[in-house]
């Protein structure tokens, strides 16, 4: 799939320097083929009985403000669970959340409600569309709690590649006075009912994408020229606060973190590890060694039919179930509970 996207892009027409429409289309081709493969071979995994209710609208702002939400099989009518609320990745321009449904699935068999979003891709809307709509999402869900399944004092934000990105910043702003201010938006949730964040293959410094030349540059420049809405967004002030991991603060939730040894956006994860760990905020992570063969790539959790993909669902599922623990100290986590400060090298 990557070689025929990197043979393709080189048919890019020349008016792709004026417009990141023809780039971010053909991006999106890969990356939605490749999204419902992953999701087509999750079905076999999927435990029966799973309670469902899907495209339910969030907001009527948008046709796109929709969300699924999925349930332990035998839940009662007014029975709650801890929530996971799931944004799916995409490069901020592909993706939707019936790319993730099968993992979804997969997760609220481990007793959790999980409800996955969809938002607005660009080119066709730009930042920060993406974070307010997933906002208003957890407004929805916290205010139609009991027919969700959902218990209000323990939600879990949680994403892949750019809807980890969405998710680190919709859980900063909810939890930093300060950053909701800087981005304007005023959070849905009180802070202490935020209990974690499970962030898989993201973007949380975009100041590393600096420099990347070739097949990398042209894509990052795609990505991030669709998303900002400016071919100069290294300049837009706006911009600069889509660099979550340069906002943080000790405040920021307890945190899963996990990325493959070979992810062109390893050094993110590291990063967010390093910066989390420095201002105390409980970390808990599966990273790799990096001479692991075979490598894992981008979004390698989404393979269940391996080890590293299954351990790291496993990890995940104990780290949910910890920080939606009551009386546990800080949400359950230890701060250094898996290794130094908190991370595991996986095998």
């Amino acid at each position: 799939m990557l070689g025929g996207l990197v043979a393709a892009a080189s048919t890019v027409p020349l008016v792709a320097r004026f417009t990141p429409w023809p780039s971010a289309l053909l991006i999106r081709w890969a990356f939605d083929k490749g999204g419902r493969d992953a999701n087509d071979a999750l079905a076999r995994h999927v435990p029966a009985g799973i309670l469902e209710t899907l495209d339910e609208p969030y907001a009527a702002t948008s046709p796109d403000a929709r969300l699924d939400v999925f349930a332990p099989a035998g839940t009662a009518a007014g029975q709650r669970f801890p929530a996971v609320v799931w944004v799916h990745g995409g490069a901020w321009l592909s993706g939707d959340k019936d790319q993730v449904r099968n993992y979804l699935k997969i997760l609220a068999a481990q007793g959790f409600t999980v409800i996955g979003v969809n938002y607005s891709i660009s080119p066709g809307c730009h930042y920060p569309v993406p974070v307010r709509q997933v906002n208003a999402a957890l407004a929805h869900v916290r205010n139609h709690a009991e027919r969700l399944h959902v218990d209000v004092s323990r939600i879990v934000l949680a994403g892949d590649s750019a809807g980890s990105h969405i998710a680190a910043q919709v859980a900063n702003l909810t939890t930093s006075p300060a950053y909701a201010v800087d981005v304007g938006i005023e959070p849905s949730l009180e802070a202490s009912q935020l209990v974690g964040t499970v962030l898989y293959c993201g973007a949380y410094d975009l100041d590393l994408a600096a420099g990347a030349s070739g097949f990398g540059g042209w894509f990052i420049d795609t990505a991030l020229w669709s998303y900002s809405g400016s071919k100069d967004y290294a300049d837009d002030p706006t911009f600069r606060a889509a660099s979550v991991a340069r906002h943080l603060t000790p405040r920021f939730p307890p945190s899963f973190i996990s990325a493959g040894n070979a992810d062109p956006l390893l050094a993110h994860s590291e990063g967010l590890i390093a910066k989390l760990a420095a201002l105390g905020v409980p970390t808990d992570a599966v990273m790799f060694p990096a001479d692991r063969s075979p490598a894992l790539g981008h979004e390698y959790q989404f393979d269940l039919d391996s080890d590293a993909g299954r351990e790291a669902l496993s990890r995940s599922v104990a780290f949910l179930h910890r920080v939606s623990r009551n009386g546990a100290g800080r949400n359950g986590v230890s701060r250094n509970g898996v290794g130094r400060n908190g991370v595991g090298r996986g095998s």
